[in-house]
């Protein structure tokens, strides 16, 4: 009998094992048999993010078989097979079988996988610029609430500072190719106390709830999210992710839930402006219950030319002015009836008005710097030198503002710096 050896294409990988299934005739290894046809079809799970397809195999006479999956993973065998794709395009995926008759032609077709569309996963990982979105928990109350299975609230955060330091530091971060990661910084709370870090990562699988929510579930047993409490299956629901919050409904293993609420972790010039700003518009006042709310000076000596009035002291037409900052770099004074105005030094008509301001590093000291577009718009004081205000400290409540830029060949320049508080 003639035999015809067709081993090909699948090389060292496969050769032991066809070799194994040949026929022995003294030292000559054949094969023979129909020739092996590749063939397959694929299901697409649509149900879940990343991914994961199905590849059942249809071939003839073939009792091996190695997938390229066109992404440039390992190649891989068996007979059906599962891949998982972390990212959205037009795969071209082939088959190779191997069977008694040698090697089949490689089978191709197209895959076609899709980016989810819900507003919570683009949200979520900022998908559709960078593909990726730190945050961290919010410094407003109620930022961690937990609540009875019944939807009592058992605990819940005050405002900021009312989150251990170890845990508003915490960032966590997730990518548009499904990966999670947490940086707890130098401590990680537990167990009600800071302790060793936890810093770790894991895949997450995300689930479309309805058109526009979502859940998260972490693939990594001890992985977790805000807190190191046990959750029923490491899931947690998406009840908002825009570009500004993330909330996050998880429950527990005891049966209470848990919310978190996060905000973007920002560059350090970007969380000032949020301070200045809040997340639309924010309102603040001069500070009449403090001891000199406004002083004057120079740059090294700010209150060396006038140290300021006693707290109550500020004029009733000055103490009621309000200054509202947008997140679009608009800004408004409303000065209700009247204006202090300086060199008078009394009450005249109201100069309300609007300009729009740029936002960025200061120059010389302060963290940020607010410049005015419109000529005679002014903070607190009518007479501020040039059109800029230097934010020397800010946070939720509280802001100091310098007026004017530093002149360093004036050291004896006049500056004005002021308190302001935001109207609650």
């Amino acid at each position: 009998m003639k035999h015809i050896v067709r081993v090909a294409m699948l090389g060292l990988l496969l050769a032991p094992a066809l070799l194994t299934s040949c026929e022995k005739e003294g030292d000559d290894y054949t094969l023979e048999g129909a020739a092996p046809q590749a063939s397959f079809t694929t299901t697409v799970k649509t149900t879940e993010f990343p991914t994961v397809v199905t590849f059942t195999n249809t071939s003839k006479d073939a009792f091996l078989y190695q997938w390229d999956f066109g992404d440039g993973s390992p190649l891989e065998k068996g007979q059906n097979v599962t891949h998982v794709y972390k990212r959205p395009g037009t795969y071209k995926v082939s088959l190779i079988t191997a069977g008694r008759g040698g090697t089949s032609q490689p089978q191709t077709a197209n895959v076609v996988i899709a980016a989810p569309t819900s507003p919570a996963y683009i949200g979520l990982t900022n998908s559709t610029t960078t593909g990726n979105r730190a945050w961290i928990l919010s410094n407003q109350a109620g930022a961690i609430t937990k609540y009875a299975a019944n939807g009592t609230t058992v605990l819940s955060s005050s405002a900021a500072g009312g989150i251990p330091a170890c845990q508003a530091d915490d960032e966590l971060t997730f990518t548009s190719t499904y990966a999670y990661s947490y940086n707890a910084g130098d401590q990680t709370y537990a167990d009600g106390a800071c302790g060793t870090a936890k810093t770790g990562t894991s895949d997450f699988v995300f689930t479309p709830i309805g058109a526009t929510g979502g859940k998260i579930t972490l693939s990594k047993e001890g992985a977790f999210i805000g807190e190191t409490t046990p959750t029923k299956d490491r899931s947690y629901e998406i009840l908002e992710a825009t570009e500004t919050t993330l909330k996050l409904r998880t429950e527990n293993a005891d049966g209470t839930f848990t919310q978190y609420t996060f905000r973007p972790q920002l560059s350090a010039l970007d969380r000032v402006k949020l301070l200045l700003t809040g997340t639309t518009s924010k309102t603040w006042m001069l500070q009449n219950d403090v001891d000199a709310p406004i002083v004057v000076g120079t740059e090294d000596n700010p209150a060396a030319y006038f140290p300021g009035v006693k707290k109550g002291e500020l004029p009733t037409c000055q103490s009621d002015d309000e200054y509202t900052f947008f997140a679009n770099d608009k800004f408004t004074y409303n000065a209700k009836d009247q204006t202090f105005v300086a060199g008078p030094y009394d009450c005249f008509a109201p100069r309300s008005g609007s300009s729009d301001f740029t936002f960025g590093p200061a120059d010389g000291k302060g963290i940020a710097m607010i410049e005015f577009k419109k000529a005679g718009t002014f903070i607190g004081v009518t007479d501020a030198p040039d059109l800029t205000y230097r934010i020397i400290s800010i946070n939720e409540t509280n802001m100091v503002l310098r007026a004017g830029r530093p002149d360093p060949t004036n050291k004896d320049k006049a500056l004005f710096e002021m308190k302001l508080v935001a109207k609650p």
